[in-house]
């Protein structure tokens, strides 16, 4: 069966594999040698793909900016799947990247037709003071904000919509003759979320990151597809008889334009430099070892996007994603704010979140019997989760519970005990937490 990735939908991943082959998205495998200090979804593959991340990493490498953005729809309670964003976000800004956390309330009001009041209630008192109180931390180049508040973020959507079209946009989330307009606009408000970090209010262009589930990647592709189309000129490698030469596609750029591209280049002295009508061409190239390593390719695009922003232009670099697993849901399936019984939130009152543990569905046999014969499949257990993905910092003691749990060692009762006492444990610290990030709200520019 067809793999369809449906941000409004609900998509459970059993083989991420796929995702490589039918989406393009890349191994996360690939990336993990060149980070220092891993996020421990990172190191446990809880993060598996991405999408053009080199380039953040490469910023990261040589302390250059870039940014990290994602936002929550206040559609109903924050619970540890939303934590997981929560942390990726949190932990770029520790690397030095600018954050921003959108709280996606237009999209709320458009598409599920929760009242302003709500998404505004929800937006601080689910998602916002959780996020404080993990961790995140108002610097100067850190932004939270509500969709409808952001006016950058507005006026650009509306600039984005000029270059996507009806039957594009309907063609990538489903839309009929009866979805109305607002729910399209919301598509190019997450758009505009996603690429106003490089505006020049905040520093202009530069790599950005973009922590998700799988299911929101078509959000990011048709994101992808609107900043090249923003841009004057697309810098690309061609050959031909002579070998490779570096090009800059120049359709949609103005004479004048194409004339300083041309000066710039030639004073950069690549190599030979020849302008077409929309091309520009650099052959006999001189840095021969950075034209097949790609790191001249990025030089003359980073002349290139200030070329174009000093021209007014906006010069987006496509963004990154990186993606991580799905939670399993506690009764099955993916963990939802739709349905209390799958998830535990952050405001869980934790004996109400230890009595749900008890109850979860886990990778277990059908019996005791079965269970120390055949032992245990950790690996479809939402219990084990929990401790891969939020309440154990130690990896031996997970490949331990792992064995054990495999070799019929382990029963479901004494893990379930375990983590239900974990799970308390960090409710109520995060809760804590919580209480005092309410005092901390206008330091990040919210009213409650």
């Amino acid at each position: 069966m067809e793999l369809k990735l449906d941000p409004w939908g609900a998509v459970h991943v059993d083989d991420y594999t796929k995702l490589f082959d039918e989406f393009g998205i890349s191994s996360f495998d690939q990336i993990l040698p060149g980070l220092e200090r891993p996020h421990p979804y990172m190191r446990r593959k809880i993060i598996f793909g991405h999408r053009n991340y080199d380039s953040v990493l490469r910023a990261m490498q040589q302390h250059k900016p870039f940014a990290v953005m994602s936002g929550f729809m206040p559609s109903g309670r924050a619970h540890f799947g939303h934590m997981m964003v929560m942390n990726e976000i949190i932990w770029h800004q520790q690397q030095g990247g600018d954050a921003f956390a959108a709280v996606a309330n237009m999209e709320a009001h458009a598409v599920r037709g929760i009242s302003w009041s709500k998404c505004r209630d929800l937006g601080i008192n689910e998602y916002i003071l959780s996020l404080i109180a993990l961790g995140f931390e108002p610097k100067e180049n850190s932004h939270i904000y509500f969709q409808s508040e952001n006016y950058k973020m507005r006026n650009l959507a509306f600039e984005l919509g000029i270059s996507a079209n009806f039957s594009e946009v309907s063609a990538i989330y489903g839309f009929s003759g009866e979805t109305h307009l607002s729910h399209m606009q919301s598509v190019m408000c997450q758009s505009a979320d996603i690429l106003h970090p490089q505006l020049a209010e905040f520093g202009g262009p530069k790599p950005v990151v973009i922590p998700v589930g799988a299911d929101q990647d078509p959000h990011i592709k048709l994101t992808r597809d609107l900043a090249y189309r923003t841009r004057k000129f697309l810098v690309e490698v061609r050959s031909d008889n002579n070998g490779d030469y570096v090009s800059l596609r120049g359709k949609a750029a103005s004479p004048e334009l194409m004339k300083d591209a041309e000066a710039m280049l030639k004073e950069a002295a690549y190599g030979k430099v020849k302008r077409y009508e929309e091309h520009i061409d650099v052959t006999d190239i001189q840095d021969r070892d950075g034209l097949a390593s790609g790191s001249l390719l990025a030089r003359i695009e980073e002349r290139v996007i200030k070329l174009e922003t000093g021209h007014g232009e906006f010069g987006f670099i496509p963004p990154a994603s990186i993606y991580h697993r799905f939670m399993t849901g506690l009764t099955g399936g993916k963990m939802s704010s739709s349905k209390p019984e799958s998830h535990i939130a952050l405001t869980e009152e934790p004996k109400e979140a230890g009595k749900k543990i008890m109850k979860a569905i886990t990778g277990g046999r059908q019996s005791l019997s079965e269970q120390k014969k055949l032992g245990g499949e950790p690996e479809k257990c939402s219990i084990y989760e929990f401790l891969v993905f939020h309440l154990s910092d130690d990896d031996k003691e997970l490949l331990e519970l792992d064995a054990e749990c495999r070799s019929g060692r382990r029963m479901c009762g004494t893990c379930k005990k375990d983590v239900a006492e974990r799970i308390q444990q960090f409710l109520t610290e995060h809760q804590r937490a919580r209480e005092a990030a309410k005092e901390r709200l206008p330091e990040f520019g919210i009213k409650a």
